[in-house]
Order: C-alpha cells, then structure tokens, then sequence
C-alpha cells in the first residue's frame, strides 16, 4: 500500500447505454419502482438516439481513468457504475477476486445530497454485500464543489463562454434539479460553487437554474428551469447569455442534449445569443485534485 493506505483507486459513476441495444434496459433500470410510463421512456430513448445510443459519459468516464491511472501509476484503477456495466457489483467482486484491501473512491458528483452522494454510498454498502466477507474497505472521498482543482477550471471554462458572448453576457449557472424534500445540502453548495466561479470572473450579476427534472408535475422540484429562465432573461432585454453546467464534471447526456439541443433551442426561439461552458472533464488541475485527495497531499 502507498503512504495513504490505499492499494486501489476505483472511480464510481451513474452509468449510461454502450449502444442501441443497452437504451431501453438502462433507462428501465434507472427508473425502476417510479412508475414511469413506457412511452415516457421510448421518448427519452430517442435522446440517447442522437449519439448512436452511447451515452457520452462512457468515453468520459475512461478519459478520466486513464488521467487519473497517468498521476497514479502505484494504483491499480477500476471503474464501476450504478446503472449499467460496469456495475458497481460486478467492479467490487473483481476487486476482490483481485485482493484490493482498502481502496479509495471517487464519485463523479461535486455534491452531497441524496443522489449526488449518499445514494453511491448505498450503491457502495450493497457492491460490498454482493461481494461478500473479503470485500474490500472503500472510501468515498469528500465532496469537492468548493476545492480550486473544481472551481478553478470551472471558472476558466465560464471565462471562455463569456469572451464569445461579450463582457455584457448574463452568467447563468445551471445543475440538475432534485426533488425540493432532497434539495439540502446539495442546493446550498451548488450555490456555494457558483458564487466562487462568479467571484474568480469577478462578477456579481449571476443566476442559478436548475434542469433535467424527471418527477411527475405534482412533485415540486428545484425551479426555475433553464429553459423558463432563458425566456425569462430575454423577456427582460438579455441579449446573451453564458451557460455554465456547474452541476456536473463530464459533457454527458444531461449537459450534450439537454443544454445543447432544448436549452439552446430555447435560446435561439427567444432570441437569445448562448455560450454553453465546457465541463472540467480531465482538467490537468481536476486531475491533480483527485490525486490529491488519494494520497491525502492536498486541501
């Protein structure tokens, strides 16, 4: 084992279709015990049309291993998923097939909350299950929204939206939207991660939205809705706008559909100019944050 204690890396995601085949199983089981309509998920389904049914957050997810393994040459790195293969189950058996005693973990979401984190632990305590008495210890580690290796490529990124849109553009700050009884911490801290972008930029006039809901219209969620809040902007005399996904660390199927097909959309219907920020994906110094957190050298 290194200095830290641990003798792996393992790198937990949401999981996303391989191909056309995988589209309905994996939204099936995504959605499983909620109830959602069949011709709901045929509709979703031809979302992930658009890319072949390959969900991007695959290639992103293995760019992020391989750059991860790159800063990490002493550890042996997996990677798992909770909705589709890899699945988290299937990566921790082989983990212990393969002797791994205490490895450190990494989820691909910036926040505490229900589904941003302790849903993966969940996901985590069940692998271990699955795997039986040998299992090994795993440590999911901290959250990160507010760590410089995530706002600081995070604001780079806004810095670039904002130059193609002109000093004038509205900064809008847009994550994904969670049931309002689920909406704490996780709420406050993608505030909390805005507002430190927004101070990097030195910028004082910005918006937080939400996006991508999937609960039935009578459950109330984080509003107002990107696509609302747009009209709204334009209907204000806003005539640009940079968009920037803080919500999320890869361009995945949440940031390259909803934001640039509907939200973009929007935005050209109400005559709106709109930059969409990148995602920090392998950012040398996301990269180097996760390094940092394994091997416990950085704050």
């Amino acid at each position: 084992m290194g200095a830290s204690g641990y003798d792996a890396f393992l790198l937990l995601s949401f999981g996303g279709p391989e191909g056309p085949p995988d589209v309905l199983p994996f939204l099936e089981r995504v959605t499983r015990g909620r109830n959602v309509p069949p011709e709901r998920l045929r509709a979703v389904a031809g979302n992930y049309a658009r890319f072949g049914g390959v969900s991007p957050i695959n290639a992103a997810n293995r760019a992020l291993l391989a750059a991860v393994a790159a800063r990490l040459p002493h550890l042996p790195v997996y990677w798992g998923n909770r909705n589709w293969h890899p699945l988290i189950e299937e990566t921790v058996t082989q983990m212990t097939a393969d002797g791994v005693r205490r490895a450190a973990c990494f989820v691909t979401s910036a926040y505490r909350g229900y589904s941003a984190c302790d849903q993966y632990l969940e996901d985590l305590a069940r692998a271990r299950r699955v795997a039986g008495p040998g299992a090994p210890a795993i440590d999911k580690l901290p959250p990160f929204f507010d760590h410089p290796g995530f706002v600081g490529p995070m604001a780079d990124n806004a810095a670039a939206a904002l130059r193609q849109r002109g000093a004038g553009a509205r900064l809008v700050f847009t994550a994904h939207s969670v049931p309002l009884e689920q909406a704490e911490p996780y709420a406050s801290e993608v505030r909390t991660a805005s507002t430190l972008v927004a101070q990097r930029l030195g910028r004082g006039d910005w918006d937080v939205v939400w996006q991508s809901r999937s609960g039935p219209p009578s459950q109330p969620w984080l509003e107002p809705d990107v696509s609302t809040h747009l009209e709204t902007l334009a209907a204000e005399g806003i005539t640009d706008v940079a968009l920037v996904p803080i919500g999320f660390v890869s361009d995945h199927i949440e940031v390259r559909y909803d934001l640039d097909v509907v939200a973009a959309a929007t935005a050209e219907r109400v005559g709106l100019r709109l930059a969409r920020a990148a995602t920090v994906g392998t950012a040398d110094a996301f990269v180097e944050m996760i390094a940092e957190l394994v091997t416990g050298t950085g704050g």
